[in-house]
């Protein structure tokens, strides 16, 4: 790879984290995927590639048997940077507007009843344990935003949180009585922990140190074992949002608690709620 084209990533990449505010993780998978589309290019400057550059990697992508989820993804990565050098005037046409992504087939996320989700609940916990699934539960939160809680992020007697999005993008989410009641264990416990290693973070492990999404993830998948089926923190904030409009909840609340920048993307829930309305009535007939 050419030493300019380094330094124009470089340049993108310090863009989208620190203007468009994008997550670390979000960051490191667009860097990645304009490394692998320039090793691919081999020897090819910015200004030599062509609209059938993009067709030959996306044929290079489908014939290693990339999932077309992950293509379309390393596509958008590319369209963003190519867009970019468009803005800051590095190129003069952007030959990335054309790119044509896969299909991939619209699927349904998996969701817990509330039946098995009370199961998990009663079951033998530890205390972080039982914070960690009811939180993730009440509020309907993404792992990264549970993570990167700090204990100055929640407030017991109010019920509520304040959550930091995607974008660093602020929003207030409340919980219930049911969840401050099992969050209560774990912060005496946590009580314990500072005084021994100081550390602002809500969630801690057992050595005091701020928990990772690797910790959380290990932590729904044993439980997801009671229930003999695979699920992650993602399945459980999808069965906040199911669970909630399966109830009556305004798809627009939904929208604001799940913190999604545009309606469309709550809209999925309403599909997962008639599939269940339709699954239950098949069951009773």
């Amino acid at each position: 790879m050419f030493s300019q084209t380094t330094q124009l990533i470089s340049d993108y990449i310090s863009y989208i984290e620190i203007e468009k505010g994008l997550s670390k993780n979000t960051v490191l998978a667009y860097q990645s995927d304009l490394v692998s589309f320039f090793d691919f290019l081999g020897e090819k400057k910015i200004d030599e590639i062509t609209r059938k550059d993009f067709s030959s990697y996306t044929k290079f992508l489908a014939r290693k048997e990339v999932n077309p989820t992950t293509i379309t993804r390393k596509n958008a990565s590319i369209k963003g940077f190519f867009k970019f050098l468009c803005y800051r005037r590095d190129i003069k046409s952007n030959p990335a507007i054309s790119i044509i992504s896969p299909k991939t087939p619209k699927k349904l996320p998996r969701v817990l009843s509330i039946t098995e989700i009370e199961k998990i609940l009663k079951n033998h916990l530890t205390p972080l344990e039982l914070a960690v699934v009811e939180l993730l539960y009440s509020s309907g939160i993404r792992v990264s935003e549970l993570v990167n809680l700090n204990i100055k992020n929640i407030d017991l007697n109010l019920k509520v949180i304040k959550v930091f999005g995607k974008g660093s993008k602020e929003r207030i989410v409340p919980i219930n009585k049911k969840c401050v009641d099992r969050l209560k264990p774990y912060l005496k416990k946590r009580e314990l922990l500072v005084l021994k290693n100081p550390n602002n973070a809500l969630f801690l492990d057992d050595k005091g140190r701020k928990i990772t999404r690797q910790k959380v993830y290990r932590i729904i998948r044993k439980q997801g074992e009671l229930i003999d089926k695979k699920i992650s923190p993602h399945t459980i904030r999808h069965s906040f949002a199911t669970h909630l409009l399966e109830c009556g909840a305004d798809l627009r609340v939904v929208q604001e608690l799940l913190g999604h920048s545009s309606i469309v993307t709550t809209q999925l829930y309403t599909h997962i709620s008639k599939k269940t309305l339709r699954d239950v009535y098949f069951k009773c007939i």
